[in-house]
């Protein structure tokens, strides 16, 4: 599992971006890929699944810790 913060997540159109901590890469998230409701700077796990345009974060859950 990746460890990351919300960037940027606009609930009307329904994706936004997490950077990863690690890499300090940002994905692109969907809602469809959401396990939890996110909002910006939400600390949050998430796997990564190679997407249209490159890897997306799927998975995505507010972390624990």
């Amino acid at each position: 599992m990746n460890k990351g913060t919300v960037k940027f997540f606009n609930e009307e159109k329904g994706y936004g971006f997490i950077k990863d901590e690690e890499s300090n890469k940002e994905y692109f998230v969907h809602v469809s890929g959401l396990i939890d409701e996110i909002k910006e700077d939400d600390r949050v796990v998430f796997e990564l699944q190679e997407g249209r345009k490159g890897l997306n974060a799927v998975n995505v859950r507010i972390s624990e810790d």
